[in-house]
């Protein structure tokens, strides 16, 4: 046996090599792989926020391609870019939303105070983000009892069908033509009649958005997205239209919605007074003052006017945003792990164990050492215009 496995040793050592540079050379020869790269580069960088995941197989004389992609143009461009060079080949890619499949109920709205959202279509997969009660989402695809979805953001992820009241176009239109009243306190309850001692109908979190249908005595009678009805104390909320009118975001206010939340716990994937990370924290902080931010640190860095890189502290106005992590390097890129607000007073606030306030005053007790050495820069959002967010006032999500 051993004289046997001696001899064909050599020759299996060849098959493998052979086989595999075999493989290789078929890979590399396939032109489409470069197509697809380039139109994905071009409109779907960032796999959060853009779906284009496509493959070219090659049949006969030509390949079939597969796949699918929430960017109809995208698809298109690649499409046009193989034809051009004569390359033939058959469509199978599948452009979201399915509505086939959902049933033309390609929008939604969150139905309970906060959905969570994650990055596979079952609960114990990672949360990645959370929707609060009347986000409008757009519906891509489902899969048993889950939706994959796309936040106002365009942060892409899974919601399951407890979270979500799936809608076609127009009857989102009807949701968005209700009059508004949005929940301000950082949390409470709703009501089955106008006083707090009867049954709760759910509970609420600053931020939530339903549909305001009348009054009594000192409570709003509201109504949700699936119909539910419900009554919520008036020193709790406001009509959504006067607080619209009204909210500023302000050096002042930023830090006085910053505070309400202190001591809120850190959650991986939390955008919500229920649990925050950093991102998530600085995300519900500034949505409370009328803005939608981008989802993560590393894509918040992006937005605003880079104000300091060299850790000239009296340069920072209360607001501004403060990102860490570590430097780009000859062989690394920068990664962008932490972000916080700065509060004035040499001091900023951020999600890291539970939400609190840290010191960048070097001689202080309570200096924070850990993230001064990691420390990248500022970016200042207020008062500074950016596509990458979204202002309430001039872009509103809940009504039309």
């Amino acid at each position: 046996m051993k004289l046997i496995t001696k001899f064909y040793l050599p020759f299996l050592l060849t098959f493998f090599i052979f086989t595999s540079c075999e493989e290789k050379t078929e890979k590399e020869e396939n032109p489409l792989e470069n197509y697809i790269t380039a139109v994905e580069e071009q409109y779907a960088p960032d796999g959060r926020v853009a779906l284009f995941e496509v493959e070219a197989e090659k049949n006969g004389d030509s390949y079939i391609l597969k796949g699918e992609s929430n960017n109809p143009e995208a698809v298109n461009i690649l499409k046009g870019k193989l034809k051009s060079e004569n390359i033939k080949f058959n469509d199978s890619i599948r452009v979201l939303p399915d509505s086939e499949e959902l049933e033309d109920k390609i929008r939604g709205v969150v139905k309970i105070s906060v959905a969570n959202l994650r990055d596979e279509p079952k609960h114990s997969a990672q949360l990645v983000t959370q929707a609060t009660l009347g986000m409008p989402l757009k519906v891509y695809k489902k899969q048993g009892s889950w939706y994959y979805v796309q936040t106002p953001e365009g942060y892409l992820a899974w919601v399951d069908y407890g979270g979500i009241e799936n809608m076609s176009k127009e009857e989102l239109s009807r949701w968005k033509g209700k009059n508004k009243l949005i929940y301000l306190a950082t949390s409470g309850s709703s009501y089955e009649n106008s006083h707090s001692g009867s049954q709760t109908v759910s509970d609420l979190v600053a931020g939530n958005i339903l549909a305001l249908s009348g009054e009594e005595n000192n409570f709003y009678k509201v109504k949700y997205p699936n119909g539910k009805e419900g009554f919520v104390e008036k020193s709790e909320a406001q009509p959504y239209s006067e607080w619209l009118s009204e909210v500023e975001a302000s050096e002042e206010n930023l830090v006085e919605t910053s505070k309400t939340l202190m001591g809120l716990p850190y959650l991986w994937g939390g955008t919500s007074p229920k649990g925050v990370d950093c991102s998530g924290f600085t995300k519900t902080v500034f949505f409370l003052n009328g803005m939608v931010l981008p989802r993560d640190a590393s894509q918040q860095i992006h937005t605003g006017e880079e104000v300091d890189t060299d850790k000239n502290f009296e340069n920072l106005q209360k607001g501004d945003l403060l990102f860490f992590g570590k430097p780009a390097t000859d062989s690394t890129a920068e990664r962008v792990i932490h972000v916080g607000m700065w509060i004035g007073d040499n001091k900023f606030i951020h999600s890291m164990g539970e939400v609190h306030i840290s010191n960048f005053d070097t001689e202080a007790e309570d200096f924070d050492e850990y993230n001064y050495n990691r420390y990248l820069r500022t970016k200042r959002i207020l008062g500074k215009e950016d596509p990458g967010i979204i202002y309430l006032k001039q872009a509103d999500l809940f009504t039309r």
